[in-house]
Order: structure tokens, then C-alpha cells, then sequence
């Protein structure tokens, strides 16, 4: 077990485009949770979305071309991503409101 949360990274990303009033978060939420992944997407006051989650390196990879994608209704400008060592530990991918 100690193997696995070895491996775990956590990836911080800036969502830019018109990803708030568009279901983009519950896109974020169900894609992440659809990968096993823990964290939480939050709307930020200058209208793009910050994501948090935490993974093995492969996945959080795949879940970034999911942010790229974005929902049905969203349009998706650009992705900024930051990797690092989780600070805390996740349970779930959280949607904060």
C-alpha cells in the first residue's frame, strides 16, 4: 500500500474560457470520479475554473486532455497545469461551491 501513495501526484490546474454557468464543474467532478481520482473543481471570482486532483501520474495525464475537452456547452481556451506532492489527502472529488 505504501507503494501506491508513493506514486500519487497532485495536479493544479487553471481552466480559462467559458467554463462557469455551462455544468462545466460536474463535467470535472464526474470525469474525475469516472478515473478513480480524488480533489475538487471550484469557480473563481474572474470567471475560470481551478481544479485539484490527485492520481497516479498516468491517469491525472488522461484527465487533463478531459479539461480540454470540457463540457457540452463550454469552450475551453486554455488548461494551465502545475504537478506537485499532495499537501493533504483527498477522500473524493469535491465540488465547491
Amino acid at each position: 500500500m505504501q507503494g501506491i501513495l508513493l506514486q500519487m501526484v497532485e495536479m493544479h490546474c487553471i481552466v480559462v474560457g467559458k467554463v462557469q454557468g455551462v455544468s462545466f464543474r460536474t463535467y470535472v467532478q464526474e470525469s474525475a470520479t469516472e478515473l478513480d481520482l480524488v480533489g475538487c473543481v471550484k469557480n473563481l471570482p474572474d470567471g475560470s475554473v481551478e481544479v485539484r486532483a490527485q492520481g497516479m501520474p498516468d491517469i491525472l495525464k488522461e484527465f487533463v486532455e478531459y479539461l480540454h475537452e470540457g463540457s457540452l456547452m463550454a469552450r475551453v481556451d486554455s488548461v494551465a497545469v502545475e504537478w506537485g506532492t499532495p499537501s493533504r489527502t483527498f477522500i473524493e472529488f469535491s465540488l465547491l461551491h
